[in-house]
């Protein structure tokens, strides 16, 4: 089973053309219209804190939520500070890693995570693994955030009394063309869509402000009940349930990959119930 010409949108943003293509290996016409900016801040003062207080044995853990993230994290560190004095300072506190991205982004700088979060690498499962090793009161954790702050992240671990400070390394915008994002919005209006893959929360995010500007929340609303929208995983399903946006799909493992090969074979069924 194949998407079999269906036409599939995604609002994918860094792996724009590799979601295409795998669209387009499953026999879909893709429709990608990327719905994220990365804007790295203006200001590194937090990570230079952050810096400061690793270099001072101030951390006792480290969080990395994206791969991107870490990289970022540590290229803003390198010149400031020897990279052997870096590493060194890294093996004296327990790092966890969230999700395959992370470990591969540290393993690329000689670097093995403590803790890995197992899939589908939620907030719930990250905190579900610390409590397994088991937090001491003001354990001291650095969290490396990307986009948006993880408010419930960040109060599930004062809850359980660490000292959290968050290390924001960039955010998210809307593209500076919303040109590709609203034709890709007509085109659910209009009917002329079978799928839509959403692979990161904020993507829904973005769509709505989109919606917004235009007047068109309750037609793209009342469109999307209508086609067979695909989740990348639980952050994003919680998203899509926020708006009353359905989630009939989600993979087996919170892989891009894996989203466009099992939605494609269960794609027309899918539809079939749904129309």
């Amino acid at each position: 089973m194949t998407f079999n010409g269906m036409t599939v949108v995604a609002f994918e943003s860094r792996m724009a053309t590799e979601l295409a293509n795998l669209i387009e290996r499953y026999e879909g016409r893709p429709l990608v219209a990327p719905a994220l900016r990365e804007v790295p801040l203006e200001s590194n003062t937090v990570a230079y804190e952050f810096g400061a207080r690793l270099m001072a044995g101030q951390i006792d853990m480290l969080v990395l939520l994206t791969g991107v993230g870490t990289e970022a994290l540590f290229e803003i560190l390198k010149p400031r500070y020897p990279w052997p004095s870096i590493v060194e300072a890294l093996q004296q506190i327990v790092t966890i890693a969230r999700g395959a991205k992370t470990v591969a982004a540290l393993k690329a700088l000689g670097l093995i995570p403590t803790i890995t979060v197992p899939e589908p690498n939620t907030w719930i499962d990250l905190v579900s693994a610390l409590d397994e090793y088991s937090l001491e009161p003001g354990v001291r954790i650095a969290v490396q955030e990307y986009g948006i702050p993880n408010t419930a992240l960040v109060k599930a671990l004062e809850q359980r009394g660490a000292e959290v400070f968050p290390v924001p390394i960039y955010q998210w915008a809307l593209p500076e063309d919303l040109g590709p994002m609203r034709a890709a919005c007509e085109s659910i209006i209009a009917g002329r869509v079978e799928v839509m893959l959403i692979t990161n929360a904020m993507q829904i995010d973005h769509v709505m402000q989109v919606l917004e500007q235009d007047g068109h929340v309750i037609p793209f609303h009342d469109a999307v009940q209508k086609l067979v929208v695909a989740s990348i995983g639980p952050a994003a399903s919680e998203r899509l349930r926020h708006f009353d946006w359905p989630v009939d799909f989600e993979p087996s493992h919170p892989k891009m990959g894996v989203l466009v090969k099992e939605v494609s074979e269960q794609a027309a069924s899918i539809l079939g119930r749904k129309r």
